[in-house]
């Protein structure tokens, strides 16, 4: 492998100027001082005064929990900024293209779309792994980012660490692992590699093992190099005191989280036994997500009966590899149990 940062950084991004904030040209913790630099409003209320630009407390905190260096972090609101940033970053829109694997996460594509750059697909093999040989064929100089999404939405499976680890040395762009459901997986996360693969971007969020979807926050792990450039083009107060705020308190309570992950995982075991007697499911795939991908005789009216009886799931069956797929998130043992009793009837009517 050939990678070099310089080579896939758009020019005018190597050459942009930074807008400096006020709270980036100076750092305390805020004791004892009188802020007259920000033209914020003084009266004490909580959220009167801006918030860390570079979220340092809670990268802090975040770095220690993934076992990698806050300076290898950037925080976004949410994971769909992270990405963005990614293209507007290293996408010369007109000129370059990404290379997605579907069936995937959604956004890619879309976010390809918005910034005017071409989006190149390559259909995961029948068994929903990369098809390595596919993807190298189709690459040149303008292939600037390549998206694997593991655990994979909407599949749930992982993808092989010697496919990711091919694809890692072969590919000269960025290969982005993006990891939202990681805590629900055996395997390990890439996080802790980014050092060793200086093209290597891992995505983050803690919207679904960590129960926060509503706060926003999403994590992207890189190489120093790489942040620096992100940090360029964000937003100087992209994350909010009272998300950074929320996500510590959470982060402060790492037994509730793992009692909450254990409990999932007990959950989709008991609904995979469950599905797996349904007699119009014809397959249950393997997951290590929070998720399961199961596929039906018709999924438009399993679906349509699902929500005639306060059941909502998500149709795949537009996706490739998909068809007649309904993708069923675990719930809490209540609703699993509705959702289960629900089925049994479905199959007497």
């Amino acid at each position: 492998m050939n990678f070099d940062l310089e080579q896939i950084i758009r020019k005018n991004i190597k050459g942009l100027q930074p807008y400096s904030s006020a709270r980036d040209e100076f750092v305390s913790d805020r004791s004892g001082m009188i802020f007259l630099d920000a033209n914020e409003n003084p009266f004490e209320n909580g959220v009167n005064r801006y918030p860390d630009p570079q979220q340092r407390s809670l990268k802090a905190v975040l770095a220690n929990l993934r076992g990698v260096n806050a300076q290898h972090i950037l925080l976004g609101n949410g994971s769909d900024e992270v990405l963005d940033l990614l293209f507007r970053a290293f996408c010369e829109p007109k000129i370059d293209h990404v290379i997605t694997l579907p069936p995937t996460y959604g956004m890619y594509k879309v976010l390809a779309s918005i910034n005017d750059v071409e989006n190149r697909e390559e259909v995961l093999t029948n068994d929903f792994q990369p098809n390595i040989d596919g993807i190298l064929k189709g690459i040149n100089s303008h292939s600037k980012m390549l998206f694997i999404c593991s655990p994979n939405n909407p599949t749930g499976n992982s993808i092989s660490e010697e496919k990711i680890l091919k694809l890692l040395q072969n590919f000269n762009g960025l290969v982005v692992v993006d990891e939202a459901y990681i805590d629900f997986s055996p395997k390990q996360s890439w996080a802790t590699r980014v050092t060793e693969f200086p093209n290597l971007v891992v995505t983050q969020t803690l919207s679904k093992a960590f129960g926060m979807a509503g706060i926003r926050l999403g994590i992207c792990i890189a190489s120093k190099e790489i942040i620096s450039v992100l940090n360029k083009i964000k937003p100087p107060y992209n994350i909010n005191s009272l998300t950074q705020l929320k996500a510590l308190e959470r982060i402060s309570t790492l037994n509730d989280i793992e009692k909450e992950i254990a409990n999932i995982q007990i959950e989709k075991s008991t609904l995979i036994r469950a599905l797996k007697r349904v007699l119009f499911v014809k397959n249950v795939y393997d997951s290590d997500a929070n998720f399961i991908l199961i596929k039906v005789d018709n999924a438009a009216k399993r679906y349509a009966q699902l929500l005639a009886k306060g059941i909502v799931v998500r149709n795949r069956s537009t996706q490739a590899l998909c068809e007649n797929t309904l993708r069923i998130s675990i719930g809490t043992s209540e609703e699993n149990k509705k959702l289960i009793a629900i089925l049994k009837d479905m199959c007497n009517e």
